[in-house]
């Protein structure tokens, strides 16, 4: 199968009849079965897929039009809903059941003449940083199987890596797109919150999830999101502001007025790695050979990032995962005997430790006594981060930030939930603030192992996000 390098050369060959969409639909369900030790898919859609590539072969034949993604085969994270295909969350609980509608998201894609290949591997829930939580075993890196590919959308990362499909869909609650991107050496864009319809996503935490995408250049993040991006009638929580194009702006930027800021509590902090600091402070000198204004801005803020994310996350999947009761849908213990042993069986036995872990933790900081001193106190402190990051972006394009704090890690390094937790550090301030943020590969490490940087600017600003994501890219 021949390899192309972005979604337009995919669509410009399937266009002058190069090739077919039924050519690159098999040639990707091939290296699927040939690289099935990395347990990046779940489910392959075998039938649906080959119906829509025929669907666009006959466009194309006929002389109609196409979309924008006539030809492109993207593959979407376990927790985004697609009628008449499973969808399980890669949780038992959720096991055999069936979408009945589909995803907003994915419905935009295949209406540009998208083919969806499947369903990708996950943490439980999208509750994870190492794909370590799923009911259905690891996903591995396709650089080093021995490590981790990053969480929760591990699955959608290594598919996009190991040239599985073009690009894929994950969801982002803190960091569960940026994070696998940066251990996969492949583009993960979290957009704004509110920038694309949550109708269809299984939820994990409401006000935190947002859908991203993986791609192996910034054009087709950009494009993806242009497309998916946009109010929908079906989540109110969706912005009502215009839509600009995301790829409008890619050679505009005038370095002489760039202003980018940095975070020296973020980049001398000691559990960041030696050679990823090195390489941020090298991008920044590169920035500022440009011309670009490069400023260290004061954010004392760090230590407070991820218990107010844990806090509130935790609170509202308490909320969201009291539907998963073994009554109305999905896993129902066979060793219930009667209705409480029902609810109580089937939920013990349905959802995995780290599921439970967070359920138990988010009824706790809900429950009374605790509600002011957890819950209001972490919901004050998410007010004081986005006032905060609103003051900084009056005076700076963008914040710029190592994605993780190391490498990926070996499977069964990090036994204690809370060094799990710590390495989202970077990446959930993005999510507290309702920011868009971008990774890009920024190098390889001496490990072997790629790593990323990231971008962060201010909410409904992704079309600058995106041109100096591509220009940073670009001189990395």
């Amino acid at each position: 199968m021949t390899a192309y390098s972005n979604i337009q050369a995919v669509r410009d060959a399937v266009t002058r009849r190069e090739t077919t969409c039924e050519v690159l639909l098999q040639g990707y369900l091939a290296r699927i079965r040939e690289q099935a030790h990395l347990n990046a898919f779940l489910e392959t859609f075998d039938q649906s897929a080959l119906e829509q590539a025929k669907a666009v072969d006959a466009k194309i034949a006929a002389g109609v039009p196409v979309g924008r993604l006539a030809g492109a085969v993207i593959a979407i994270k376990d927790v985004l809903c697609y009628t008449g295909h499973k969808v399980s969350a890669s949780s038992k609980i959720l096991q055999g059941f069936e979408s009945l509608y589909t995803a907003t998201c994915v419905q935009r894609l295949i209406d540009e003449d998208a083919i969806i290949i499947g369903r990708t591997n996950c943490d439980e829930f999208a509750m994870g940083s190492s794909n370590e939580n799923s009911a259905y075993g690891n996903v591995l890196n396709a650089a080093d199987n021995s490590k981790v590919p990053g969480g929760s959308s591990g699955g959608a990362a290594v598919a996009v890596q190991a040239d599985l499909c073009i690009a894929s869909l994950g969801t982002d609650t803190g960091g569960s797109v940026r994070q696998p991107a940066a251990f996969c050496g492949v583009v993960g864009v979290k957009p704004t919150y509110g920038r694309i319809s949550r109708y269809g996503v299984i939820a994990y935490a409401s006000s935190f999830d947002q859908v991203g995408v993986f791609t192996k250049n910034v054009e087709d993040a950009a494009l993806m999101m242009d497309i998916m991006s946009g109010q929908d009638a079906h989540d109110s929580t969706t912005s009502s502001k215009v839509k600009p194009a995301f790829n409008g702006s890619f050679e505009n930027i005038d370095w002489s007025k760039a202003k980018i800021a940095y975070f020296p509590s973020m980049l001398d902090s000691e559990g960041l790695d030696p050679e990823i600091r090195q390489r941020m402070y090298a991008i920044l000198d590169a920035c500022k050979a440009k011309g670009a204004s490069i400023d260290a801005v004061e954010f004392d803020k760090l230590d407070y990032l991820i218990p107010t994310y844990y806090v509130l996350t935790t609170a509202e999947a308490s909320s969201n995962l009291a539907r998963y009761d073994g009554v109305h849908f999905g896993y129902r213990s066979p060793n219930a005997v009667d209705l409480e042993s029902v609810y109580k069986k089937s939920r013990s036995e349905g959802f995995g430790p780290e599921v439970k872990r967070r359920i138990m933790l988010g009824t706790f900081v809900l429950s009374e006594g605790f509600f002011d001193a957890y819950y209001t106190q972490a919901m004050r402190v998410r007010r004081i981060v986005k006032n905060e990051m609103d003051e900084i972006f009056k005076n700076y394009d963008i914040i710029l930030t190592p994605t993780t704090p190391t490498t990926a890690f070996g499977f069964g390094d990090k036994k204690d939930p809370v060094a799990m937790y710590l390495n989202d550090i970077y990446t959930v301030l993005g999510n507290i603030a309702g920011l868009p943020g971008i990774s890009v590969p920024a190098g390889t490490h001496s490990n072997g192992l790629p790593y990323g940087v990231q971008l962060l600017s201010e909410r409904f600003s992704e079309e600058r996000l995106m041109a100096f994501a591509k220009a940073i890219h670009s001189i990395n």
